[in-house]
């Protein structure tokens, strides 16, 4: 995953526009708030990223942790956010040191694919501890090992011709090809689930899961789950 901290703490050209981004964090804060339960509800986004619209976020809950790898873009959330008392921002390695069973949603989206799968792992096994009972994991976008970057790219090309960045799309396509972004996917690679392998290691990390009707953000081709504790006598 280390790479992949690099690169989007780089300036990257991930996005193909500003409105490209800014539209993308504002559905993804939309997606999560529809997750959100009760206005009391303690949330964490786990490897948010830029979070540019964790300020609605923050509205629909009770206290929203902020949890990204990245220092530079964990400095900016810091500075974005200071004023808002209902957002707090922490370093992954910090959320080994909050308190057992003290948040109700953890949003895990478009991170898993970065991770090889011991991250991933360990991730959960983090997040297990940290959720309380009754609460959820929802881990989104994740890639199938069938859907292609075709697939990505029509995603892509749809959204931007629906919000009206059709010829930044275009362009952005053509730049991502050259890109250190290409290169480094090229390099590491992305990690890829079926739907039964991931509720497999889910299952595996102590949770049940099933696979929701919707993902996460703008790409119908990839995979959002919701995972629960999986109880056991002795917890």
């Amino acid at each position: 995953m280390e790479d992949w901290i690099d690169y989007y703490d780089s300036t990257h050209t991930i996005y193909v526009s500003k409105r490209h981004r800014d539209l993308h964090f504002e559905i993804i804060a939309k997606d999560i708030i529809g997750c959100i339960s009760s206005k009391d509800a303690v949330v964490l986004d786990y490897a948010c990223g830029e979070a540019l619209s964790a300020g609605k976020v923050a509205d629909a809950c009770g206290k929203l942790y902020l949890a990204e790898p990245a220092p530079g873009v964990r400095g900016r959330l810091i500075a974005r956010f200071a004023p808002n008392t209902k957002i707090r921002v922490r370093s992954l390695d910090d959320l080994r040191k909050m308190a057992e069973k003290s948040v109700d949603l953890v949003v895990m989206n478009s991170v898993a694919q970065y991770m090889t799968p011991g991250e991933l792992d360990s991730a959960f096994a983090v997040i297990r501890q940290l959720l309380k009972p009754g609460g959820r994991l929802v881990l989104g976008d994740i890639l199938r090992p069938e859907v292609g970057m075709i697939r990505d790219i029509i995603a892509l090309l749809r959204f931007a011709l629906t919000h009206g960045f059709l010829r930044d799309a275009l362009i952005g396509l053509i730049s991502t090809a050259l890109s250190d972004y290409r290169q480094l996917r090229a390099r590491v690679g992305l990690q890829r689930y079926s739907e039964a392998e991931m509720v497999a290691k889910l299952a595996a990390a102590g949770f049940t899961a099933s696979r929701a009707h919707f993902n996460i953000g703008h790409n119908p081709w990839r995979m959002t789950f919701v995972a629960r504790h999986a109880f056991s006598p002795t917890d």
